[in-house]
């Protein structure tokens, strides 16, 4: 059997939060692929999602524009190797002038950025005079920006540290109500940047990850009740259902003849069964999306009213302006994210340079 090394095991344990023996065993049971052992310990419900597996720290910023009028705006991260030079006046002047060029230019992506000109100079020999003048590596990592077609608005949210950052981009149908709605955008905006979502509905699940994720998700609700049973609390039910996709018109008709039973059982007059049901079925389609609320925008709850979920404010606010709002797309930065960053061992540096 291959021989797991501490460090392989310290990698695993950085990137999911499980225990010492669990990752080592997994390690083991995955010939030491981490990737696989990642899976393999959600699957165990030893892994929350791996939540760490994307989110290793980098350093930089994350900078916002939003024109005037709610018709562009303009995301990108710039990654410095320190949080100390992220500070420095120079590194923080090379941001706004990267925003401004990304926001004038409507641009997407960072291709062909090294060919645009700034200050009477490429791109490219304006970054690499700054990063002379910085004395650290600078990364130019994404840019994103957003241009309305006729009847949307787009507005966004940056987080105060600079490290979070998100755009939202609605569609409407009456003309008038525009302005009405920068402030929804902008609301929208937070609840992605904190909240995370990964797509705007259901439906954009694939039925492969809605599988994988089932047996994820029974897992780590199971082994949370393990803990729960010990402390005498009520444990969680596990869900048969994780999305919206699953829950079937026929899947849902059976649903409601079986409360419809357990209500005659129960000597319910059935002169009040239609005023009951309903709420009984939302609870239902609630407790079998648990996927749909931690991935899809529409189905999370709202952050600002956690009583709705992001769907139905979008459907009352349609209802209160006499319209039909749609989102249509949202970015979301996280500064780092992605991006394994480099464990200097000083210790270890000054023993190699005394040999």
């Amino acid at each position: 059997m291959q021989e797991i090394s501490a460090k392989l095991v310290k990698q695993l344990r950085d990137r999911t939060d499980a225990g010492i023996m669990e990752c080592k065993n997994a390690l083991k049971e995955c010939s030491g692929n981490i990737e696989e052992a990642i899976e393999y310990l959600r699957k165990k419900g030893l892994s929350k999602a791996a939540k760490k597996a994307d989110r290793i720290a980098a350093e930089g910023v994350i900078a916002l524009q939003v024109a005037d009028d709610f018709s562009k705006a303009t995301l990108i991260e710039v990654n410095s190797e320190t949080d100390f030079v992220a500070k420095n006046e120079a590194f923080q002047e090379l941001v706004v002038n990267v925003l401004d060029l990304a926001f004038r230019r409507a641009i997407n992506g960072t291709e062909g950025l090294m060919q645009l000109n700034i200050q009477n100079q490429t791109f490219e020999d304006y970054l690499k005079q700054k990063i002379a003048i910085i004395g650290e590596n600078i990364v130019i990592r994404r840019i994103s920006t957003i241009v309305c077609k006729p009847n949307q608005i787009v507005n966004g949210y940056l987080h105060h540290n600079k490290k979070i950052g998100a755009i939202v981009l609605l569609e409407y149908t009456n003309t008038q109500n525009g302005q009405n709605l920068k402030d929804l955008a902008k609301f929208l905006s937070m609840q992605v940047a904190s909240m995370k979502p990964k797509v705007i509905s259901y439906k954009e699940l694939d039925s492969e990850l809605i599988a994988k994720e089932r047996v994820a998700i029974a897992a780590e609700l199971e082994k949370e009740n393990e803990e729960l049973k010990r402390l005498g609390k009520p444990l969680n039910r596990i869900p048969e259902y994780v999305s919206r996709t699953e829950l079937s018109e026929s899947v849902l008709n059976a649903k409601k003849e079986e409360l419809r039973n357990k209500l005659k059982q129960e000597g319910k007059p059935e002169a009040i069964w239609d005023k009951i049901l309903p709420g009984q079925i939302e609870r239902f389609i609630l407790d079998n999306t648990i996927l749909d609320q931690r991935l899809t925008l529409l189905a999370q709850l709202y952050t600002l009213d956690d009583k709705k979920t992001v769907e139905q404010v979008l459907v009352e606010k349609s209802k209160e302006i006499n319209d039909c709002i749609k989102v249509v797309c949202f970015k979301n930065f996280e500064l780092g994210e992605g991006i394994e960053k480099k464990i200097d061992n000083f210790a270890a540096e000054v023993a190699a340079q005394m040999k």
